[in-house]
């Protein structure tokens, strides 16, 4: 018993000395924790510490698997404040989330706190979800593993489809977790040769930060010398799918929409029919500041695989000159989320000096 109630009361201890500078959690809940703690013996997960998204994240079919196998939810994470546009930060309980790299930037949304937790070591584990890139948009910002599920891999309370549960971990490996006991999935081994892959640094259509797009061409270039990918010919041209997106989250049925809908999802099947993996830039801008992100869509890089439903992650990348991290996004066909996962562990191993 000892192990796990002290993996739980560290936790807590950081939450407690940390979360008043980065106001990542909008409630604790210590009692609790302690309790589900002691009663976790012989499960696999037992004592292991996570964070739940908002105050409904507890009731996630997530965190509900997670918990059952005998992780120990210890409170919930922030979520953008009442008024805030969608496309920004969180407001824990004490007061705005400030990014852990630069407090003067956002840590992105609107899985926010679980990020910061996650990147300022409160907790190792976080859960979230992603309806525009709401998981990968702060991992990218926060320099932290972030998956996007495939859509309908799991359950969702998002009628239009477009949100899907994820995870937010330390690294890949460590959201192998989530894989075996929310997923069900035994995460295979990395490939021990390179992976086929497509990198687009702006999908056709994104303005992407020269600097951002620098660090993460500098990463691809690292996995092809390490033999961790091979690149491919082709690109991924595709349509802008912001009206479609838009169209879609407000319950309506745009003509023009769903021609771009059906455009993209006919260049990624062909693009996947011939290679396992996209790689992309997860967002087209560093991390903006709390004044808000301004005319750029952060999401610009994201939300196309909401559309889509494949399976999308990212991965840190490295850092601007400004000392903010930067994300390198992989995406798989729809349903190879394990496989996904054990190429962002190759991956990973490639790229351990982006990590501080």
């Amino acid at each position: 018993m000892g192990n796990r109630v002290e993996a739980v009361e560290r936790a807590l201890e950081r939450i407690g000395r940390e979360d008043p500078r980065l106001c990542a959690f909008v409630e604790v809940w210590p009692e609790r924790a302690r309790a589900a703690a002691e009663r976790a013996g012989g499960l696999p997960l037992a004592g292991v510490p996570f964070a739940v998204k908002g105050r409904t994240g507890i009731g996630a079919y997530a965190a509900r698997r997670l918990a059952g196998a005998g992780a120990v939810p210890v409170g919930s994470t922030s979520v953008p404040g009442p008024g805030t546009p969608w496309q920004t930060w969180g407001q824990g309980a004490l007061g705005r989330t400030v990014n852990p790299w630069r407090a003067d930037r956002t840590p992105g949304g609107s899985s926010a706190g679980a990020a910061v937790a996650v990147a300022a070591g409160l907790v190792g584990l976080a859960t979230g979800g992603d309806g525009a890139g709401s998981v990968r948009i702060p991992a990218a910002w926060c320099g932290v593993f972030g998956l996007k599920t495939t859509n309908g891999l799991l359950p969702s309370p998002d009628r239009t489809g477009l949100a899907a549960a994820g995870v937010l971990a330390r690294t890949a490996g460590e959201a192998g977790a989530f894989a075996r006991h929310v997923l069900e999935v035994a995460v295979p081994a990395p490939p021990t040769g390179p992976v086929d892959a497509v990198f687009s640094v702006d999908l056709g259509y994104a303005e992407v930060d020269p600097e951002v797009a620098a660090v993460v061409r500098r990463a691809v270039r690292r996995l092809v010398a390490a033999g961790v990918v091979r690149l491919v010919d082709g690109g991924c041209p595709l349509l802008d799918p912001r009206e479609a997106w838009r169209t879609v989250r407000g319950g309506a049925v745009s003509p023009g929409g769903e021609e771009v809908r059906r455009a993209n999802d006919a260049v990624l099947d062909a693009l996947f029919a011939r290679t396992p993996l996209l790689l992309t830039p997860t967002t087209p801008n560093r991390p903006h500041g709390h004044e808000g992100p301004g005319e750029t869509y952060s999401t610009a890089l994201t939300w196309a695989f909401n559309l889509s439903g494949h399976p999308a992650a990212s991965v840190p990348a490295g850092f601007t000159a400004d000392g903010c991290p930067v994300g390198l996004q992989l995406v798989a066909e729809r349903g190879a989320d394990a496989a996904l996962l054990a190429a962002a562990g190759a991956v990973e191993r490639a790229l351990p000096a982006v990590r501080r």
